[in-house]
């Protein structure tokens, strides 16, 4: 029998699954990562769970997960579930399926809300392309690598903050960053105070000034292409193509980054490499 990784509702407890509810009707072992919010969230669902209940969060998680992945080897139901969300992202679950994963045990997963697509749905910025950073970094100088790889980044970022620190970040966003890059701040995702607050960095910024309570995710617009012409770029492609990757290739996905014509670009490399 698998591990489950059981997602959980974010605030609304009416978003909870049938799936969930039966997950934790019948499973044989419940890691949770708040022990008493399991079983608030099983009382809402009217659900007297069987189950041996062990606590499994962040600072307990490598002790426990040699005997929760002995009962799945053995044989057992173990259903993981964290405060709110998908066990495993951004909270305690990842190590226990990559040590499920290296010994082919079986995982399977009861899919729910989640905050991180909640908020990309809701921010208003392009979806289409995006990427997920967890927590936003608290020591200076990752955060200041931080901030320099998303200056450069095309996709839409999404990411966690606290909500004691949001106001220095989006202040520190906005310098290095620039004021006008738009962003969302969705806070309280599907609780009863529910707000979503887009505009520019700067904007943002100053609303945050006076401080903001509870649950937060920021989702950031991708960085503006870069204002470039063929010529800047025979550089960048021929150092990939001397490092061994195909000409056409490297041609096509600079092309695609940047919206300069592939032909032309892969015709001005060819050029140049034969003079």
């Amino acid at each position: 029998m698998p591990l489950i990784l059981a997602g959980t509702p974010l605030g609304d407890r009416s978003d909870a699954s049938p799936r969930l509810a039966e997950a934790l009707r019948t499973a044989d072992v419940i890691a949770a990562e708040d022990t008493r919010r399991l079983r608030s969230l099983a009382t809402a669902l009217d659900v007297t769970p069987a189950a041996k209940v062990v606590s499994f969060y962040e600072d307990v998680e490598s002790a426990r997960l040699p005997k929760l992945l002995d009962a799945v080897r053995e044989g057992e139901v173990v259903v993981l579930v964290t405060d709110a969300g998908m066990p495993s992202v951004s909270d305690p679950g990842f190590r226990l399926v990559a040590a499920c994963a290296q010994e082919d045990l079986p995982v399977s997963c009861v899919p729910g809300p989640s905050a991180v697509t909640t908020a990309l749905a809701l921010s208003g910025l392009a979806p289409d392309r995006f990427c997920f950073d967890g927590f936003a970094p608290r020591k200076p100088g990752e955060r200041a690598r931080w901030f320099a790889e998303l200056a450069e980044e095309k996709r839409t970022t999404v990411f966690f903050e606290s909500p004691h620190r949001l106001a220095a970040l989006l202040a520190d966003a906005a310098q290095r960053l620039g004021p006008d890059r738009r962003a969302a701040v969705c806070r309280e995702l599907t609780k009863t105070y529910e707000q979503v607050r887009r505009g520019t960095l700067g904007e943002l910024a100053e609303w945050a000034a006076d401080g903001v309570r509870g649950e937060i995710t920021v989702v950031l617009a991708g960085a503006a292409p870069r204002d470039v012409s063929v010529a800047d770029l025979i550089g960048e492609v021929t150092r990939r193509v001397d490092a061994g990757e195909r000409l056409k290739t490297v041609a096509a996905e600079v092309a695609k980054e940047t919206g300069v014509s592939k032909k032309e670009l892969y015709d001005a490399v060819v050029a140049a490499r034969a003079d």
